[in-house]
């Protein structure tokens, strides 16, 4: 049975608040907002690096106000939590229990591609706002377009091969590596997406794939797949890996020596964990995301996570849903009420001030508002494309 758990944060605590009433989202006195994300399973390290900290940090600090600034008053927030166990029929059903049991005002969406597929019927069914910043899909313009109630934060599978390629192209031009690339992807919405992009993209600027092999998800000896992309020839190494996977990419390329000149793997080398496991290990390797070391408010928001939940934000997808959560906020106060279509309709037209600046979607997605490819330098992982820092390579060595 899937484990519930109500969380009521500060102030709310002791209001003494009475049940909202059938009176409309100006007689409410609390707002509740749900999910359902993985706290156990495959997903789950991503969740609790990702999201639940900035849902959590969202939520404080709103509440820490005060609350949301409805017409005529503020209210505070309380959260109604499903485990998903990383399982996408068990996600629907939390999303439905949610909405159709607990009543909840606001849903946040699940964590990884995948589960935000599974999800995004329901949000859409019921009339639910989608935040999805821990997806990529290049499903993502067709699906605003069939849910307009889904923003799709990370934007397209083929954004991100483009700035990658086009990284590598000028890599090649300045014969810096070869045409040759071994790539590997879990075979799940996220590898596959990401890899038929990367084939296409490969493809067209005139590269070789010299090995291509996918994995299913919760596969844990990927030494067959390291010791084939050594033997390939190739110099560049991508893999489109889930946490786990990265780290055991990263464990096992050391133990085998494989050294490629450009590594590019996949979510988790952004995460804080990441540097703190390889240390000087991880300079040269590139993955998704990547911050903006001149960027004021991205770094006061990186104080404000370390300060609650003693460590870094991800590199990637923290940045990006914290300011999700900020556009909704604003979106909602603007409105003044819990009227999720004119929330929703605020989104798709508004302008927002944000941790990454200011961000006006276009179709239910940002528009250039973030890196999309990072490389760690020095202990910090530098956004290089597009634009951005120049990018080192080869990789180094591993060290002892």
């Amino acid at each position: 049975m899937t484990t519930r758990r109500q969380l009521v944060w500060g102030a709310l605590l002791g209001a003494g608040l009475l049940a909202a009433t059938s009176g409309g989202a100006f007689a409410q006195d609390k707002i509740k907002v749900g999910w359902a994300i993985s706290k156990t399973g495959p997903n789950a390290g991503g969740a609790n690096i990702t999201q639940i900290p900035n849902y959590l940090l969202w939520v404080k600090e709103v509440n820490d106000k005060g609350g949301l600034q409805l017409k005529g008053k503020k209210v505070m927030i309380e959260v109604v939590e499903y485990d998903d166990r990383s399982n996408s029929e068990e996600a629907v059903r939390a999303v439905e229990r949610l909405i159709t049991q607990d009543k909840v005002d606001l849903l946040f969406p699940p964590w990884g591609t995948g589960l935000n597929l599974a999800v995004g019927p329901v949000f859409n069914r019921y009339g639910y706002p989608q935040l999805a910043f821990s997806a990529v899909t290049d499903q993502a313009p067709a699906l605003a377009q069939r849910w307009p109630n889904s923003f799709w934060y990370l934007g397209t599978s083929k954004q991100y091969v483009d700035a990658l390629v086009e990284l590598l192209t000028k890599m090649r031009s300045e014969n810096k590596i070869n045409g040759n690339i071994a790539m590997v992807s879990i075979a799940d919405g996220f590898g596959i997406d990401l890899s038929k992009a990367a084939r296409e993209g490969f493809a067209k600027a005139n590269f070789r794939l010299a090995y291509d092999k996918s994995y299913p998800i919760g596969t844990q000896d990927l030494s067959p797949l390291i010791g084939e992309a050594q033997r390939s020839g190739a110099d560049t190494f991508v893999a489109f890996s889930y946490p786990p996977d990265t780290i055991a990419l990263t464990d096992q390329s050391k133990i085998a020596s494989f050294t490629p000149k450009v590594m590019f793997l996949g979510v988790g080398v952004g995460f804080p964990l990441y540097p703190q496991r390889f240390g000087a290990n991880t300079d040269g390797i590139m993955s998704l995301g990547g911050w903006d070391k001149n960027n004021k408010m991205t770094a006061e928001y990186r104080e404000k996570h370390k300060a609650m939940h003693n460590r870094d934000p991800d590199y990637w997808g923290s940045q990006v849903g914290y300011a999700s959560l900020q556009m909704l906020e604003q979106a909602i106060e603007r409105v003044g009420s819990i009227d999720r279509p004119a929330i929703i309709k605020e989104l798709q037209t508004g302008t927002f001030d944000t941790v990454i600046g200011k961000i006006k979607l276009e179709n239910n997605q940002p528009k250039n508002a973030f890196p999309l490819i990072g490389q760690w330098q020095d202990g910090f992982f530098t956004g290089v494309a597009p634009g951005g820092a120049a990018v080192t390579v080869p990789k180094p060595a591993w060290k002892p």
